[in-house]
């Protein structure tokens, strides 16, 4: 089970927010705990004033409503209503909201069972529940005593063994035409706006792309981007933006640019104490050996990484982004430290590697002097697959290209010293001659 916890300014925003998927058929109001009546009997009216009514005794308190989701294993699929209260029972007391009053929705949308739980942080007699790290403390103890209760896949187990193949933040992937637009963009934003540890809109996006979506500013000159806007596109297979545009202010948690660029500022301390795990994963790839440019990327994601590589329009790699889902961090490769940019992975790629390998298995007599014509180089490069691109010769290979290109290896080359010998031998026959 993977439990995340998000406080905001609006009761009325998380209540509507899940009604309306009551109203589109995609979730239920599944029950009501400390309430005066059952759910089935109270109005919407009955439901959201028992929410207000308390969260108005303590006006000092600016972030009041608390909007928290209970992801379970997609093998879970067949959790019980019933039970399904009982662990929000226990994970409500566990993390000290046991006495406050809180709807619980269960909702359909998404390829994992999960239910919603909507909430305030303000109690009976005017004071305040403190959330300080509660996701850290209470959060994870609860999660753990309910696993262990209610038999369900560990969360550890549910990420790690899956090696976060696109699931690592619990939402479906999005397909454009297959899925409900806005719903689904916004099933993902919940799940990646808050959680991720990114300090600029490319790096939001190389995150986003992982769910074929985008958030676009338009061009310079576009009337979006002079008024500082947002938009949410969904892209095709080929990240192409297809369809509408969604504005970022139509959204229930209004991901906005203003919004945006606050976590740029957030995130820019929360996630130093991340690059550490990054670097050592990217290290741990060449301790024994050198692995080629794709086998690191695909060893990498096994450990919950994602590596964005950005091309020019020749296809040649100039920029590097790493994301961790295990910590939620998103750095560039020059981030971390020269060595961990995309034209140092390369070199440390193949260093040592597949190149010389190759190059020093090459049939001496088919050596030319000068350099190798454009379709030979071109037929070397492609025997390396078409997601890398050579953009420069790692260090330690000029000695081996020089050695290949030398004049002395042709066929039809006579070496000086054989001249020189053949011009002593006449100089001899004249002097012998003379006397």
């Amino acid at each position: 089970m993977v439990a995340i916890i998000k406080t905001g300014h609006s009761v009325h925003r998380i209540f509507n927010y899940n009604e309306n998927k009551v109203k589109e058929g995609v979730a239920s109001c599944i029950g009501a705990v400390n309430y005066p009546m059952d759910v089935e009997k109270m109005s919407l009216k009955i439901k959201l004033n028992r929410l207000l009514k308390q969260s108005d005794l303590n006006e000092n308190i600016s972030r009041k409503s608390v909007h928290i989701s209970l992801n379970f294993d997609v093998a879970e699929a067949g959790i019980s209503q019933k039970k399904l209260m009982q662990i929000a029972g226990v994970y409500m007391r566990g993390i000290g909201f046991g006495e406050q009053p809180y709807l619980v929705y269960q909702h359909f949308d998404s390829g994992h069972p999960h239910i919603h739980l909507v909430s305030i942080k303000v109690k009976a007699d005017g004071s305040r529940i403190d959330m300080q790290n509660i996701g850290r403390n209470q959060s994870e103890k609860a999660r753990k005593e309910i696993e262990k209760t209610f038999g369900l896949i560990a969360a550890e187990e549910s990420n790690q063994k899956k090696l976060f193949s696109l699931k690592p933040v619990m939402a479906g992937k999005v397909l454009y035409g297959k899925s409900q637009t806005k719903m689904a963009i916004q099933n993902v934003l919940i799940n990646i706006l808050e959680p991720y540890n990114y300090i600029s809109l490319p790096q939001l996006n190389a995150v986003l792309k992982l769910y074929h979506i985008m958030a676009d500013r338009g061009t310079e000159d576009s009337r979006v981007f002079k008024k500082r806007g947002l938009v949410y596109r969904i892209l095709d297979e080929n990240g192409k933006p297809v369809g509408i545009p969604i504005k970022a202010s139509s959204f229930y948690n209004k991901p906005t640019l203003k919004f945006v660029e606050k976590r740029f500022k957030i995130n820019e301390t929360k996630r130093q104490r991340f690059k550490s795990r990054l670097k050592n994963e990217i290290d741990k790839l060449f301790i024994t050996k050198t692995p080629s440019l794709n086998h690191a990327l695909n060893v990498l994601q096994q450990t919950g990484i994602n590596v964005e590589l950005r091309k020019n329009e020749a296809g040649l790699i100039y920029g590097i982004t790493y994301i961790d889902h295990v910590t939620k961090a998103v750095f560039n490769g020059s981030e971390l430290g020269k060595q961990y940019s995309a034209k140092a992975l390369q070199e440390r790629c193949l260093q040592q590697g597949v190149l010389q390998q190759d190059l020093l298995s090459q049939p001496a007599a088919k050596h030319r002097i000068g350099l190798q014509p454009q379709t030979e180089a071109a037929a070397e490069t492609k025997a390396y697959g078409n997601d890398f691109q050579f953009s420069s010769f790692p260090k330690g290979t000029d000695i081996i290209f020089d050695t290949i290109i030398q004049p002395d290896q042709t066929l039809d080359y006579i070496p000086r010293q054989l001249k020189k010998k053949s011009r002593k031998k006449k100089k001899r026959k004249n002097i012998s001659g003379n006397n």
